[in-house]
C-alpha cells in the first residue's frame, strides 16, 4: 500500500471517488506506487484542499487538466492528482482514457474493480491495447506514451494499436514540449530503453520529436566503426544501461561502488546522474551528420562533432524545456567525450596530465570518463579488441582520481591571489590567474605543499 493511497483513503474515503490509471495498474503489476490519480464525482477543489490540510502539504490547480488539482506530501515523496468525473459515470470516464491497462478503476472506499475494457486481462497477457480507435487522435502524445509504457512495463502493443498510433505520429510535433520531455525521460530511464527507441522509430516519432537522430540513420562512419551513427548511438546507450546494472564488468570491482553511488545521485528534472549519462550517450554524436567529411584519400571524418554536438544537444534539450542544469551537464558530456581517447596514446600519464584532464572536464570528469567507456565498448570496427582493452585500462586509472575529485571538497589555496600579488609585486590580472592555476596544478601533482613553495614556483615561472 502506498502512502499517497493511504492518505487519500483516510481523508477522502467517504467521497464518491475512484483510483484510476497508473496507480491501479502498477499495484496489479506489484510495482511501487508513489503517485495516485483520483476521479471524483463532486467538488474537486474542496476535496484537494481537505486532503492538503490533512497531510500538511500544498494543493494547487493543474494547468494541463481542466478542473484538476494536485496535492503534494510535505516532503514531496508522493502526490495525489484529483480530476472531475467525465461522462457521467466511471465507466464512461475510463472509456476516454488511452490504453486498457490504464482504464481500470478501483473505488477509493473499497469494492470490485471497474474494468469495462478488460485491462486486467491485457496486463495478464502482457498486451498494450488502445481503449478506442480515436485514442491517439484525441491526444497524439499517446503515441509516445505507447513506446514509453512498452519499454517501461514490458508490454507488447497489439497490431491495431500500432497502426492507429503510426497514423497519428505526425501530430506529435505539435505537442507541448514539456509533455514530450515528461514521457521521453521515462523512455530513456527505462531498462528496455532500446526497445522504446525502436518503437519510436517504427511509429514515425523520430521525425516529429527528434529529427536530429533520424538524420543519423544510414550515416556511415570510418573503418573503426562497425555501425552507422544511429545504431552506434543506441549501442552506446545500451552500454550505459549495462554499466549502471553491472559496473564491475567495465570499471572493475575497485570502482563499482563509487560508480554506483555517482550514478544514483539526483541531478536535475527528477533524473539521476545515471539517466543523465544515458542522455549523454543519446546525444554525444548527434552532430556527426552536420560535420561529416570525406578526405581525398577516402577517409571519413567528423571533425568538430564534439563541440558542435554540445551546442546542438543543448538546443535539443532547450526545445524539450529541460532545466539549465541538465542542458549544461549533457553539453559538457558531449563536449569532452573525446578527451580520454586522445590520452590513450600518451600512457603512462603524469600527474599533471591527469590534473589537466580533471580540470578541463569539471564538473563532469567522472561522468564523461564513464561515457567514453560506453562509447569505446560500442565501437567494434578495425583494431577494436586492443583499442577497447587500452581504453578501459586508462579509464579505470583515471576513475580513481575522477571519483575522488567529484567527492572531495576543494582545499583552500596555498596562497590567495592578493597575497601572491603582494609577494611578487605584480598587479591583479590574467597573468596572476595563470600563476594561481599553475600553483594549484603543482600542488595536486604533489610537487609543492606550502605557501613559500607556491610563491617560489610563481617566481620561477617569470612573474
Amino acid at each position: 500500500m502506498s502512502a499517497a493511497l493511504d492518505a487519500a483513503r483516510e481523508l477522502l474515503g467517504d467521497a464518491r471517488a475512484w483510483v484510476v490509471g497508473g496507480a491501479v495498474r502498477d499495484r496489479l503489476l506489484h510495482r511501487p506506487v508513489d503517485d495516485v490519480d483520483l476521479v471524483l464525482d463532486g467538488d474537486v477543489r474542496a476535496a484537494a484542499r481537505h486532503l492538503a490540510v490533512g497531510v500538511g502539504g500544498p494543493a494547487f490547480p493543474l494547468s494541463d487538466a481542466f478542473g484538476g488539482w494536485r496535492v503534494l506530501a510535505p516532503g514531496r515523496d508522493w502526490q495525489v492528482d484529483l480530476v472531475p468525473l467525465r461522462g457521467g459515470s466511471i465507466e464512461a470516464d475510463v472509456g476516454l482514457r488511452d490504453f486498457t491497462v490504464n482504464a481500470i478503476a478501483e473505488p477509493l472506499g473499497g469494492g470490485p474493480l471497474v474494468d469495462p475494457h478488460d485491462g486486467v486481462g491485457d496486463l495478464a497477457s502482457g498486451r498494450l491495447r488502445m481503449v478506442a480507435p480515436c485514442a491517439f487522435a484525441d491526444d497524439p502524445l499517446r503515441v509516445l506514451r505507447l513506446a514509453r509504457l512498452a519499454c517501461e512495463l514490458g508490454l507488447e502493443p497489439d497490431r491495431a494499436s500500432l497502426a492507429a498510433a503510426r497514423a497519428e505520429a505526425t501530430g506529435a510535433a505539435g505537442i507541448a514540449q514539456e509533455r514530450v520531455f515528461a514521457e521521453l525521460k521515462r523512455v530513456v530511464a527505462a531498462p528496455a530503453v532500446l526497445h522504446g527507441f525502436e518503437l519510436m522509430e517504427r511509429l514515425g516519432l523520430y521525425e516529429a520529436l527528434l529529427p536530429e537522430l533520424a538524420a543519423c540513420r544510414g550515416m556511415a562512419q570510418n573503418r573503426f566503426h562497425h555501425l552507422d551513427v544511429h545504431d552506434h548511438t543506441l549501442a552506446t546507450l545500451q552500454v550505459a544501461v549495462d554499466l549502471e546494472a553491472q559496473p564491475q564488468t567495465l570499471v572493475g570491482e575497485e570502482h563499482a561502488a563509487g560508480v554506483t553511488a555517482l550514478l544514483a545521485e539526483p541531478l536535475a528534472d527528477g533524473l539521476t546522474r545515471g539517466v543523465a549519462l544515458r542522455f549523454g550517450a543519446l546525444l554525444h554524436d548527434i552532430a556527426k551528420p552536420a560535420t561529416r567529411d570525406v578526405l581525398d584519400d577516402g577517409r571519413v571524418t567528423f571533425i568538430g562533432h564534439d563541440t558542435t554536438g554540445a551546442q546542438l544537444g543543448r538546443q535539443i534539450l532547450a526545445r524539450w524545456k529541460a532545466s539549465e542544469r541538465l542542458r549544461a551537464h549533457v553539453a559538457a558530456l558531449t563536449r569532452h567525450h573525446l578527451r580520454l581517447g586522445f590520452l590513450v596514446r600518451e600512457q603512462p600519464l603524469g600527474r599533471r596530465t591527469v590534473y589537466r584532464y580533471l580540470t578541463a572536464c569539471e564538473p563532469v570528469a567522472a561522468d564523461v570518463t564513464l561515457l567514453t567507456v560506453c562509447d569505446r565498448v560500442a565501437t567494434r570496427g578495425d583494431n577494436a579488441r586492443p583499442a577497447i582493452s587500452a581504453h578501459l585500462a586508462l579509464a579505470r586509472e583515471i576513475l580513481h582520481d575522477a571519483l575522488a575529485w567529484h567527492d572531495a571538497a576543494r582545499p583552500a589555496p596555498l596562497v590567495r591571489g592578493d597575497e601572491l600579488a603582494r609577494a611578487l609585486g605584480v598587479d591583479p590580472g590574467p597573468r596572476l590567474g595563470t600563476l594561481l592555476a599553475a600553483i594549484a596544478e603543482a600542488r595536486w601533482a604533489g610537487e609543492i605543499a606550502t605557501k613559500d613553495e607556491a610563491v617560489a614556483l610563481a617566481r620561477s615561472l617569470g612573474a
